[in-house]
């Protein structure tokens, strides 16, 4: 080859890389989707590199072929070599191998940052030596499949990003509408002391306790409920439930009949999807007696006077899940002054320590029994520091939510 014959060729080959790198740079700025930016890549390293096969690994926390030409399927599941894990740069390779990656004589290994993205197997159809393409071209290959690379890995960053801020935003309005859910205030005078304890697992969740008084101040309704799921679709839902309950209590203080209605109400609503377990009292303390339903829920412990603790377990299955619903029933206890009504929700029972024993309604039990002689606010910071220390390292499963009524 004359000087003029290969200073031609040489600039031939450069307006070929330009052309190649023109088109994926192209590809990449309009934002096209991955599969399209490999067939581009593919196209251009056939036609203007002038390759004669090629296979490109994709290290994607496993290996996976991306793009191919001109050799022939690997079967399923195959990996690249671990030697050629470890290249750095683009590297002449044997083709005394007989399995798939026998087909290629050389190996473009595809980096950012230090870590391996890509392996690029090229099939070159010179003689197969070092040398007869110029390595020159080997290593604008490994930039052009850098740059796509990198393109396509920063594309996947910024879905990341984009998904993580919406369910940050997600977590922000589903935290905002429980916290509307909760009461402003709980009762607390004289004749009956109330509190609230309420602990997150994950920002937001389905839990909810809410205080209603009636119009004659000898009653109130209380409730606490755990709705399946998290996020925005549980709160929603959770947050109609709530405004579906206190429309009903205004009409009517017969729980059976809230409870048939309310039913209803989270069955058209979540289609089967969710299902909320429930538990209603209603408090009259010119009567001294409490009514409630349980639907489902974690049964309510009422400490009495005399020492017994009567487990509040009458009522129905959850609702949402059946309608109408198999059974309904409702309980009456009578004599409830001095007594100590504690309510709350699953993730305090099923909390689990470091031997992995769960928490459990005995302990429970035991330790409000021991307490139940102070303020409802004092109990509850004693029974958390006790689940506290039961836990160990052990994070809380869901939600914690107690409720404690004290009448006097």
């Amino acid at each position: 080859m004359t000087d003029l014959e290969k200073l031609k060729s040489e600039y031939d080959l450069k307006e070929l890389q330009i052309q190649a790198l023109l088109e994926v740079t192209q590809a990449i700025n309009e934002n096209l989707p991955e599969k399209s930016l490999y067939k581009i890549f593919e196209f251009t390293l056939r036609v203007n590199l002038r390759f004669s096969g090629l296979a490109l690994f994709v290290n994607d926390y496993v290996w996976s072929i991306k793009s191919s030409f001109g050799v022939n399927p690997p079967v399923s599941g195959v990996e690249p070599p671990l030697k050629h894990v470890n290249l750095v740069s683009p590297t002449f390779i044997n083709t005394e191998r007989t399995d798939f990656f026998g087909q290629f004589n050389w190996v473009i290994p595809v980096k950012h940052k230090e870590n391996l993205l890509a392996l690029l197997y090229i099939k070159d159809s010179t003689d197969g030596v070092v040398g007869d393409k110029s390595e020159g071209v080997f290593s604008f290959t490994q930039t052009l499949a850098n740059l796509l690379l990198v393109a396509i890995e920063n594309k996947k960053l910024a879905r990341k990003e984009l998904k993580r801020q919406a369910m940050k935003r997600e977590l922000e309005i589903a935290r905002d509408v429980q916290h509307y859910l909760f009461p402003d205030e709980l009762r607390n005078d004289d004749q009956v002391v109330m509190n609230a304890f309420y602990l997150p697992h994950q920002n937001v969740g389905g839990d909810y306790y809410d205080y209603m008084p009636l119009a004659d101040n000898n009653k109130f309704i209380f409730c606490i409920a755990d709705v399946s799921g998290k996020g925005v679709p549980a709160a929603l839902l959770m947050s109609n439930f709530q405004a579906a309950l206190r429309t009903l209590v205004r009409r009517t203080t017969d729980l059976e009949e809230i409870i048939n209605d309310l039913n209803f109400h989270v069955f058209e609503s979540a289609n089967g999807q969710n299902f909320i377990t429930f538990f209603i009292g209603l408090i009259d303390l010119k009567k001294d007696e409490l009514t409630y339903v349980n639907c489902g829920h974690n049964p309510p412990m009422l400490f009495c006077p005399d020492g017994k603790v009567l487990s509040l377990d009458k009522g129905t299955t959850l609702l949402g899940a059946f309608h109408p619903l198999p059974f309904l029933d409702h309980g009456i206890i009578e004599s409830i002054k001095g007594s100590y009504l504690f309510a709350y929700t699953d993730g305090l029972v099923e909390a689990r320590n470091d031997s992995d024993e769960e928490m459990g309604s005995e302990r429970v039990i035991d330790i409000m029994a021991t307490n139940k002689s102070y303020s409802p606010e004092v109990a509850h910071g004693i029974l958390i520091n006790k689940l506290d220390e039961f836990r160990g390292k052990q994070r809380f499963p869901d939600d914690i939510t107690l409720l404690s009524i004290k009448i006097n």
